[in-house]
């Protein structure tokens, strides 16, 4: 049986709360969220356990530091081990989030036609939604057709911080 383990993050947009087994990131989603309760019931039933030990292992803490690069505009890329869970088109939807290069944006459509769905626009916002490795599974990055910000369980505010900061650092 695994074992999943909490940490909290504090970053310039918010505390983050992270759970992690040992081998896999699998939620970073902020403190605030209405959805943070749902998620983390969600990973512990995957993994068939009662509760997450808040504890900062070595993958938690590579996690933050990761994270602390990137708001420092030192870090483009994340390079952690990550564990999706959802449905298999959720999952296919959050690996087509993560062919989003650092800076650059798409929208709900294009990323429905890039997971073979042209028609599935709101089933493709729908998942994005239930995205729980915020930032490293960049939901950010995806934008309304005529370019406006919509549709970030962050809020929007974060939205456009996390949009304009990797802007800035193109």
């Amino acid at each position: 049986m695994k074992k999943l383990y909490k940490k909290k993050i504090i970053t310039p947009i918010g505390e983050m709360i992270a759970m992690a087994t040992d081998e896999a990131i699998c939620l970073l989603d902020f403190f605030d969220s209405k959805t943070l309760l749902i998620d983390q019931a969600i990973a512990m039933q995957h993994f068939k356990i009662t509760d997450g030990e808040e504890k900062d292992t070595p993958l938690l803490l590579e996690l933050a530091h990761q994270l602390n690069e990137y708001f420092a505009k030192e870090r483009k890329e994340f390079t952690l081990p990550i564990e999706l869970i959802g449905t298999s088109f959720q999952e296919e939807v959050w690996r087509v989030l993560q062919t989003i290069p650092y800076g650059e944006t798409r929208t709900y459509k294009e990323q429905a036609i890039a997971v073979g769905n042209p028609k599935g626009v709101r089933a493709v916002a729908n998942a994005n939604a239930k995205n729980r490795i915020s930032i490293i599974v960049p939901c950010h990055r995806v934008i309304g057709t005529n370019g406006t910000l919509t549709g970030y369980a962050g809020g929007l505010d974060r939205k456009k911080f996390l949009l304009d900061l990797e802007r800035q650092n193109l």
